[in-house]
C-alpha cells in the first residue's frame, strides 16, 4: 500500500514538474531559426536521401532507417533547445550525430544494393 501511494505521489510530482517545462518549450521552440548551419546540413542530408530514393541507390529499408536517424537528430535538437539555447556540448553532440548520419547516407548509397 505504501508503495502504491509513493508511486502515485512521485508520478504526480513528475507530471506537475513537466507542465511548466512543456509550456516553456512550446513558447521557446525556435531551434530551427537559431542554427542556420545545422539546419542547412539537415536539409542537404534530406536532399541526399531523396535523391538516393529517386535514383534507386537506396532500398526502402535503407531509406526508412536514414529518415529515422534524421528524425532523431531533429528531436534531439528540439530537446537541446528547451532552455532557449544550445550549449557547446549539446552542439558538439548534434554535430557528431549529423556526421554519423552523413557517413551512413554515403555508405548506403554506395553499397551496391538498389531497389531493382
Amino acid at each position: 500500500m505504501k508503495r502504491i501511494i509513493l508511486n502515485l505521489l512521485c508520478g504526480t510530482a513528475i507530471c506537475a514538474g513537466m507542465l511548466p517545462v512543456s509550456g516553456f518549450a512550446a513558447a521557446k521552440n525556435t531551434a530551427r531559426s537559431k542554427n542556420p548551419a545545422m539546419n542547412q546540413r539537415q536539409h542537404n542530408q534530406q536532399e541526399r536521401i531523396r535523391q538516393g530514393i529517386r535514383s534507386g541507390e537506396l532500398t526502402r529499408r535503407e531509406a526508412v532507417r536514414l529518415e529515422e536517424q534524421e528524425a532523431k537528430i531533429r528531436a534531439n535538437e528540439k530537446f537541446a533547445n528547451l532552455d532557449g539555447k544550445i550549449s557547446p556540448a549539446e552542439r558538439a553532440r548534434l554535430e557528431k550525430e549529423l556526421n554519423r548520419t552523413s557517413q551512413n547516407i554515403y555508405q548506403q548509397k554506395h553499397d551496391h544494393q538498389d531497389r531493382n
